[in-house]
């Protein structure tokens, strides 16, 4: 695709802002509405089974266009133009969950950071999955924080299309796409059936990154790291990052159970869990505590980071 091409006699091409595997997303005009949208081109020429990926992505764009929740991306229109799959998509002012990691100390959030994310995912995958639909492809690049602090799923249903075109590797006499092997459930690396439990282990090695910079299993090559979510055990969080509170990191690694079985029963769980562990967790530094504003207890969402006045630490240093 090129720059100022004209998608369907609507869509004006006029930056490319995202490239991998078989896809890319353009920075679009819709000349019909005049306004910015994002176009995704996916062109399956070259796969083999490229009428199936086609019946697909119009029966997968269909289910993403129904999905209408705060946390979801809106997808505004989808169609086959000459011989390009195209998906039209809000615009979002913002950036992926992993760029946010690269741009923090140390790559890491702070605990009440994470699960404020956290707790957006949750919500948006609680919604979806009581609708049907799995994502399938959950990762840092696919959730995006836009300039309002909302967190924003990216891709559903459609994600995979891309990678099914790539690479792929053959584990258990089994043959699966290996595009973003860190984020795999075990099931997904079996082919054994995927279900909205393997969203929630995707969830689970995002949620790990956010804490601790890093997927729970990432050493290696991408054979090697498929091995790892198939056999090994992760890492507790706590082990390299004590400062995470227990029920946070209990979550985690419920998250990450190699039997679908043994995680939580469903995003709603995660969600329950999320503000327990919120109500475990302490602010971060500068936010004053309920007793200090006089207006009681507040949920960690809602808390402001204030810095602390001079004074009032001053005072605090004589009484400690």
């Amino acid at each position: 695709m090129e720059e100022n091409t004209l998608v369907q006699g609507r869509y004006r091409l006029l930056r490319r802002i995202g490239r991998g595997g078989a896809g890319e997303v353009w920075r679009a005009e819709d000349e019909a509405l005049g306004r910015l949208v994002a176009v995704k081109c996916l062109m399956p020429e070259g796969h083999h089974d490229g009428e199936l990926v086609r019946a697909r992505f119009r029966r997968e764009a269909r289910l993403a266009a129904g999905l209408q929740h705060p946390g979801i991306t809106v997808v505004h229109d989808f169609g086959d133009w000459s011989g390009v799959l195209f998906l039209v998509m809000e615009l979002l002012d913002g950036e992926d969950l992993g760029r946010l990691l690269d741009a923090a100390r140390s790559r890491r959030l702070r605990p009440s950071e994470a699960i404020g994310i956290g707790r957006q995912i949750a919500a948006a995958l609680a919604y979806t999955h009581e609708r049907g639909v799995v994502h399938r492809d959950l990762k840092p690049g696919n959730l995006i924080r836009t300039a309002d602090g909302t967190v924003k799923i990216c891709d559903f249903g459609i994600a995979r299309l891309g990678s099914d075109q790539g690479s792929t590797a053959r584990l258990g006499g089994n043959t699966f796409a290996v595009g973003t092997p860190y984020y795999m459930s075990p099931e997904q690396i079996e082919g054994t059936g995927v279900d909205e439990r393997s969203d929630l282990y995707s969830f689970g090695c995002v949620l790990y990154e956010l804490l601790l910079g890093h997927p729970p299993f990432h050493k290696g090559d991408p054979l090697v790291v498929l091995l790892d979510h198939r056999d090994a055990e992760p890492p507790p969080p706590r082990v390299e990052r004590p400062e995470i509170p227990v029920p946070l990191e209990r979550l985690v690694l419920d998250l990450l159970a190699k039997d679908p079985g043994e995680r939580p029963a469903d995003a709603r769980e995660v969600l329950r869990r999320l503000d327990e562990a919120a109500e475990a967790t302490p602010p971060p530094r500068g936010v004053l505590p309920p007793w200090a504003r006089g207006i009681g207890p507040v949920p960690v969402s809602l808390v402001r980071v204030i810095p602390e006045p001079p004074a009032l630490a001053a005072l605090t240093r004589r009484w400690h």
